[in-house]
């Protein structure tokens, strides 16, 4: 039997640029990775989402590679990432690194060499055409920061397609040696330690795009990677980052494709439902998602590195959360999203933090948190585009934050000083210290749903309730039984659930560590204050 460890995982996510610096040089490398893996597995995690670390200009955060068998000198060697993976395996905690093979940058030698030269092999390795393509600025993945998708190059003397930045030419995955190019980055990572993959754009991988702008999609591609991960590392897992309409969801996902992938209308729902204090939508949302077969998993989370993408409400949904979450147009971005961080949208707000986690960890699939979320951190939106949430861990209240032994002003990001969510109130030693801290509550959250694997692995019954702000839902597997409860309205208002005899059983509060007795003959009643949440295992 192919171990499905993921439907049990909690996957954290790390830029190694921003995470810990141990050479004091102001970029954060492998040896600050390997020295605070005690923190995460302390924290819970036992996987690691670890984003671009490959050389690159650095034009679009380490999405546009030049060598995708290489490590960038300052976040250091391949044998430093090998020393991190492996000890990281010892700890029990698995690695999955980014794989951004929709593109790459225009400075890579592949690039440059198809450019120079129309015979090279390389030369198809890119999607060219002779003739300018009709509505080059049509389907831009960044408005406001990106004019065109079909660029003209004075040497090639033909013009490239683009999904994303002019800097970041499409490859070809129609050409067969770029598959096996892929192939081969693949097989390479696995050698050095990592259990699988985030496919960045997974959703634009498998387009075959033509001047005249159709596109046709080739799904099958994606059990042809499947097929060799399979072969080289039976438990090696793909996480797809594929934002597509929901009756295209299966074609990704599952029956020998991608094992995982982000759920990205729930999180838009989730946040519709914290905004308004109505499950109503979130409900209807999570019934409308595709069944996943039984390798399928989703991977549920509140915010990442980039926007909170909101393009899939409808015009009045997007704008009551953007008045809730982002009332100023500086915390917007590309006309349909929030460029900020959880808990400075929460409005720093203890309880809603904890509703909206506990939330995202209840819902079906594998929690993905963030990079510094779990202390509560701030963004900074004096910086451009979605560089507000990529500021550097704050690990102490030093003056660098106990991310790096060099000056403020040294730093690859800048450090968040002064205020609610500076390193002087919001650091990780603080709260490790402190047994009633958010980062200490996490944890907690973090070990009840390792202990809750019905989550990830079995079936989802929503509840009908009498009160739109309650959010109930049942998982059943391998006769184990949860139930979990979450108030989405303020605190102002409680809200009461009336379990029949034959839903009750005899019922285990998670959190608070009580037993509550069954009794025979009699409905039990269930009530939660304004934001709160009960997790319940049922026995009967």
């Amino acid at each position: 039997m192919i171990d499905r460890w993921y439907k049990n995982a909690i996957i954290y996510t790390i830029n190694v640029g921003t995470f810990m610096d141990s050479n004091g040089d102001g970029v954060g490398d492998f040896g600050g990775l390997r020295d605070r893996l005690n923190h995460l597995t302390w924290l819970g995690v036992d996987c690691i989402w670890v984003q671009p670390f490959y050389p690159s200009p650095m034009q679009d955060y380490g999405y546009d590679v030049t060598d995708y068998y290489a490590a960038k000198p300052a976040n250091g060697n391949l044998g430093e990432f090998v020393e991190f993976s492996q000890l990281a395996r010892d700890k029990g905690i698995r690695i999955l690194v980014d794989l951004p093979v929709n593109h790459t940058s225009d400075q890579h030698p592949w690039f440059q060499e198809a450019r120079r030269d129309r015979r090279s092999r390389f030369r198809d390795f890119y999607v060219w055409s002779e003739t300018e393509p009709s509505e080059t600025d049509k389907g831009v993945a960044f408005p406001g920061f990106q004019q065109r998708i079909w660029t003209y190059d004075d040497t090639a003397h033909a013009w490239y397609f683009h999904r994303f930045y002019r800097h970041q030419p499409d490859l070809n995955i129609t050409n067969p040696s770029v598959r096996d190019e892929i192939k081969r980055i693949m097989g390479f990572w696995l050698k050095l330690g990592v259990s699988g993959f985030r496919i960045d754009a997974a959703h634009f991988l498998v387009d075959e795009v033509r001047p005249d702008g159709s596109v046709v999609r080739h799904y099958k591609y994606l059990e042809e990677f499947r097929e060799f991960l399979s072969w080289r590392q039976g438990d090696a897992v793909m996480l797809a980052e594929a934002h597509v309409d929901l009756d295209e969801i299966p074609h990704f996902l599952g029956r020998g494709r991608m094992q995982m992938g982000f759920a990205f209308q729930p999180n838009q729902y989730v946040f519709l439902a914290l905004a308004t204090g109505d499950s109503k939508p979130l409900i209807e949302g999570m019934k409308r998602m595709p069944h996943l077969d039984h390798t399928g998993q989703w991977a549920q989370f509140l915010r990442n590195h980039d926007e909170l993408d909101l393009s899939d409400l409808s015009p009045d949904e997007r704008q009551r959360v953007l008045k809730a979450f982002a009332p100023d147009p500086n915390m917007q971005i590309f006309g349909r999203g929030i460029r900020r961080r959880l808990a400075p949208m929460l409005g720093n707000d203890r309880r809603r933090l904890e509703l909206a986690n506990s939330l995202m960890f209840s819902l079906p699939g594998t929690p993905v948190i963030y990079y510094g979320d779990e202390i509560g951190m701030g963004e900074d939106l004096s910086l451009e585009e979605r560089w507000p949430v990529r500021t550097c861990m704050q690990w102490s209240d030093a003056p660098s934050g106990g991310f790096s032994t060099a000056p403020p002003g040294e730093l690859l990001h800048p450090m968040i000083h002064n205020g609610a969510f500076g390193v002087e109130t919001v650091n990780v030693d603080e709260q490790r210290r402190d047994p009633d801290s958010l980062l200490n509550w996490m944890r907690q959250l973090c070990d009840i749903r390792k202990s809750c694997p019905e989550i990830g692995w079995g079936e989802m019954e929503i509840i009908e309730t009498d009160d739109d702000a309650m959010l109930a839902l049942h998982y059943r597997w391998q006769g184990g039984k949860v139930l979990l409860l979450h108030n989405l309205a303020d605190v102002a208002r409680g809200v009461r659930l009336e379990l029949k005899e034959e839903e009750a059983g005899e019922l285990v509060d998670l959190f608070g560590n009580q037993v509550y007795p069954r009794e025979s003959g009699a409905s039990r009643t269930i009530e939660l204050d304004g934001y709160g949440y009960r997790w319940f295992r049922v026995r009967q």
